[in-house]
């Protein structure tokens, strides 16, 4: 890439950023991104260079033509590359943006967040997502660390200091195949948590390659999903709605009101 050379696209666009690529502390057993360590050579530098970071921010705010810009950084666990990775960032930003307002968002595992970073994210108005699947045991079912050890713990140390910092934020909680039985469990513990953004992702990986049709046994099924959603839809619609804000519900009565 050239690092001098001007480029303006025709449309805004937006784009996933992941400055430590596959990279992550954690292992969990649906995650199909850890895989992508294969593709590259075993002595690969996953991380992203100054240099590259610095066109990168360049270029992607010159290409933009809104008035504000919005940068999504994710991994792997974006959090590997330390906290004076993303201060160089926001300073880029403040240095190429020409005024405009900068969103940041961040996808985090919750593992490796502490004071200084919440005080960060607080700061420079970041919107932090954090991977939750639920109350301990749910979550502690697949996302493990590399020793096999579960993740929750940490998670919800990770979500207090949010909560304590003021900090912007919204879980993502896996749907998997026993979610279903556990919906209104999932989605109770979330709102005792104070919780008030959540996105329910579905889980489904194939075994072997993009020809079959087995999925893993972790995986959620078409009707079990739908089950899942009506079941937390039950307990929301009763008195939450316009406190809690579920993304596909909003996206769904977005569509129905014509918007």
């Amino acid at each position: 890439m050239d690092m001098n050379s001007s480029y303006t696209a025709t449309r805004s666009f937006h784009v996933m950023t992941k400055p430590i690529g596959p990279l992550c502390n954690l292992d969990c057993t649906y995650c199909f991104y850890l895989d992508k360590e294969k593709l590259f050579p075993a002595d690969e530098n996953y991380r992203m260079s100054d240099e590259v970071l610095e066109a990168y921010i360049r270029k992607y705010i010159q290409s933009q033509h809104t008035p504000e810009l919005s940068f999504a950084w994710q991994g792997g666990e974006p959090t590997l590359m330390g906290l004076d990775f993303y201060r160089k960032v926001t300073a880029l930003q403040r240095r190429y943006a020409g005024g405009r307002r900068v969103h940041n968002s961040f996808q985090t595992n919750g593992t490796k967040l502490d004071e200084d970073w919440c005080a960060f994210f607080a700061r420079e108005n970041f919107l932090v997502g954090l991977s939750l699947d639920g109350p301990a045991p749910i979550h502690d079912r697949y996302r493990v660390n590399k020793g096999g050890a579960g993740s929750f713990e940490q998670v919800f140390q990770s979500l207090e200091l949010l909560k304590k910092h003021r900090v912007e934020f919204n879980t993502l909680t896996c749907v998997t195949r026993q979610s279903p039985d556990e919906a209104v469990e999932i989605y109770n513990f979330l709102k005792s948590c104070g919780v008030t953004f959540m996105q329910f992702i579905p889980i489904v990986e194939r075994v072997g390659d993009l020809t079959s049709d087995t999925v893993t046994p972790w995986s959620v099924t078409s009707e079990g999903y739908g089950q899942f959603l009506c079941r937390i839809f039950d307990e929301w619609v009763q008195g939450d709605v316009g406190r809690i804000f579920v993304n596909l519900f909003d996206v769904a009565l977005g569509a129905w009101c014509g918007q």
